[in-house]
């Protein structure tokens, strides 16, 4: 057995406990946070595990292999580095940490120490994106041309981080997961409406070499929540609504094509039948829990590796410069 102790039982924190509890390969040794209302609130839910606010008291504790980080995204590199000098593999909430410096360094460490440290990018894990991820490796949908994506909702504002690290982080993992392979630039344009706040809104598009482009809208002031994704590929279209509970993905045999033949190139329009995949319904944060498992014991490399982690945060910080600069386009680093 995995001992395992959780760390933050704010928002995420809780989902983790009751996915770890229900994971055959792992033990809950303990559980970790700084508000002792949080921590009386979860132990009595949990009796007989250990619950501290003292993080050393983990660092220290034999029985412990493992770390599942779920605090404020600033203190994600500190909490993590001082788990893997302590021999811990660590699972980390996203975005990985605060900078791409910061992310290398977790994984360099982790390296030096053959320790595993994972990202818990939880939509890669979803049915949803899983089968359009195979859809797009069997070429089904054809050459890729776009992917157009609206996460909106009210609320919840964060105070360590902008708009586009709470919520375009996501999109950047799809993207990362679905079409592996980085873009070579990426401009957005964000702004904050409540004063002494971060951007709360902002507009990210990512351009790719081989034409495919990138766009999501993400925004903290909705008036509703939409979780919407539209894929455009060449033979066939995908719209993923995550928020919909049944047909999450609609696959639309609809299309264009060119008639070369003619000197004034006619566009011709393709208009077949729609179909909707039937997806299973595991919770993905039970995949995020089972792949770390995975490679904890048989060193499986997972989908949301240290790496994986690291070009996501590399993305966002080129979107967070191409904001600061109004829009100028910014070349995420190799």
């Amino acid at each position: 057995m995995i001992g395992v102790a959780v760390v933050g039982l704010g928002y995420w924190g809780p989902n983790l406990v009751r996915n770890v509890l229900g994971n055959s390969r792992m033990q809950l040794v303990a559980i970790c946070d700084y508000s002792s209302e949080n921590l009386q609130r979860m132990a009595a839910k949990v009796p007989g595990i250990m619950a501290t606010t003292n993080f050393e008291d983990l660092l220290s504790n034999p029985q412990i292999d493992a770390l599942i980080i779920a605090t404020s995204v600033m203190t994600h590199y500190e909490l993590a580095i001082r788990a893997l000098k302590t021999g811990k593999h660590v699972l980390v909430e996203k975005p990985m940490a605060h900078s791409a410096e910061c992310a290398a360094r977790l994984i360099e460490e982790a390296d030096k120490k053959n320790l595993i440290i994972m990202v818990d990018h939880t939509f890669v894990y979803t049915s949803a994106v899983r089968k359009i991820k195979e859809l797009v490796d069997s070429d089904d949908i054809g050459q890729i041309h776009y992917y157009d994506s609206v996460r909106i909702n009210l609320g919840i504002f964060q105070s360590d981080v902008n708009v586009i690290w709470d919520l375009a982080v996501h999109d950047f993992s799809i993207m990362d997961y679905i079409f592996g392979r980085a873009p070579v630039q990426i401009s957005a344009i964000a702004r904050s409406h409540v004063p002494g706040q971060p951007d709360n809104m902002a507009y990210v598009t990512a351009l790719y070499s081989d034409g495919l482009v990138a766009h999501c809208h993400v925004n903290w002031m909705a008036p509703m929540k939409v979780r919407t994704t539209l894929i455009g590929g060449a033979r066939k279209m995908i719209v993923y609504n995550d928020i919909q509970s049944d047909e999450k993905i609609k696959i639309y045999n609809k299309g264009v094509s060119v008639d070369s033949e003619r000197t004034d190139l006619r566009i011709n329009y393709r208009s077949g039948d729609m179909h909707a995949p039937m997806l299973d319904n595991v919770e993905a944060l039970s995949r995020v829990i089972e792949a770390f498992a995975d490679a904890i014991e048989r060193k499986a490399v997972s989908p949301t590796a240290g790496q994986c982690g690291l070009r996501v945060v590399k993305m966002l910080e080129a979107a967070s410069i191409s904001a600061k600069r109004l829009g100028e386009p910014v070349t995420p680093q190799a």
